[in-house]
């Protein structure tokens, strides 16, 4: 049963940082690609971030190149979203994936963590 859990959410203030965290099960980890989707009220779901298998490349939205930074652990089936210099722009539900692939609906989702920032 394939199982991606993230935490790590919360309410901060601007300019503030969190790291977000994934724990994946169920799946061949390693031939996997992981990405960070958010949902914020009124605005459409977005790709934040994708780190292909093996941590091969990375890719991140505009609105946070420089800022955010993910990452994966093999040896822990975790993946990370470290998010810096937030804004209250970055506030929605953060959604952890997993897919062969990058890619715009990947087939697996966590159950999101919800991520604040107050001015």
């Amino acid at each position: 049963q394939v199982q991606l859990v993230e935490s790590g959410g919360g309410l901060v203030q601007a300019g503030g940082s969190l790291r977000l965290s994934c724990a994946a099960s169920g799946f061949p980890f390693d031939n996997y690609a992981i990405a960070w989707f958010r949902q914020a009220p009124g605005k459409e779901r977005e790709e934040v971030s994708c780190i292909t298998h093996r941590g091969g490349s990375t890719h991140y939205a505009d609105s946070v190149k420089g800022r955010f930074t993910i990452s994966r652990d093999s040896a822990t089936k975790m993946a990370y979203l470290q998010m810096n210099i937030l804004n209250p722009e970055d506030t929605g539900i953060y959604y952890c994936t997993a897919d062969h692939t990058c890619r715009e609906n990947p087939r697996y989702w966590g159950p999101g963590t919800q991520v604040t920032v107050s001015s």
